[in-house]
């Protein structure tokens, strides 16, 4: 089992895991060698292969960030922090559009059966733009819906937030240090943006404050995955 890398860094990477096969990405976490820490496990790969999926990916060594983007009245909410409350886990994502409530009732869970788990309240998606939210007939443009609802979530007690790299800064000045701020929708220089629509560099996202970093397809899709992980670690550290 490997040791991850202990960091002081203010701005830590995170491997999203999203690939189909568990062998497959159980050997890329393998291949990305011990100066990657953090692994998530999105909602694709935990309906498929479960909780002991979970504990695998932890015993090679990471820390979990479980991205379920949980969002259902406040008691089925506060009931599923608590059964994922014995996996070894150390992140787990809600939506705030939820409502104050259901935010409030899962800290009161995670408070009670798994203290030293933190909850990320997911704002905008990164995949959603202005137009999109004018679709589900939000009238606000989607850096305003992000301060909007992580003020939603300061209400509600959280301290993680889910963003995009564009909304870090507004979030720093309008709430300082309060929130961690883990922003997926990274992409290194020169390489494809995919189906993101605000994206922002490695270097840039710490630059701007984000707390975590979350980068997939780079890592996942290169030759060298380890090689990519000491290049953004190197970017971060910049």
């Amino acid at each position: 089992m490997g040791t991850p890398l202990e960091t002081t860094k203010n701005c830590q990477l995170i491997l999203a895991l999203d690939i189909e096969d568990k062998t497959q990405a159980i050997d890329l976490v393998k291949r990305t060698g011990d100066g990657l820490e953090w692994v998530k496990i999105g909602l694709q790969m935990f309906t498929r292969y479960g909780p002991d999926y979970v504990r695998e990916i932890a015993d090679l060594g990471k820390r979990v960030f479980l991205d379920l983007k949980l969002h259902d009245i406040p008691n089925t909410v506060a009931k599923a922090v608590q059964s994922v409350s014995d996996l070894p886990i150390n992140m787990l994502t809600l939506h705030t559009c939820g409502g104050r409530e259901m935010m409030e009732w899962a800290i009161k869970a995670q408070q009670d059966y798994k203290p030293d788990l933190q909850l990320l309240g997911v704002t905008v998606l990164t995949s959603t733009d202005d137009a999109g939210l004018q679709e589900l007939g939000i009238n606000e443009k989607a850096s305003e819906r992000v301060l909007s609802l992580a003020t939603l979530a300061q209400t509600a007690g959280m301290n993680g937030l889910v963003c995009s790299t564009h909304e870090v800064v507004a979030l720093k000045e309008k709430f300082g240090s309060q929130f961690d701020l883990i922003t997926p929708g990274i992409r290194p220089a020169g390489t494809d943006a995919g189906d993101q629509k605000r994206i922002m560099t490695p270097a840039k996202a710490a630059e701007a404050g984000s707390t975590y970093i979350v980068v997939g397809r780079p890592i996942y899709q290169a030759d060298d995955p380890a090689a990519v992980v000491s290049n953004i670690v190197a970017d971060l550290n910049l």
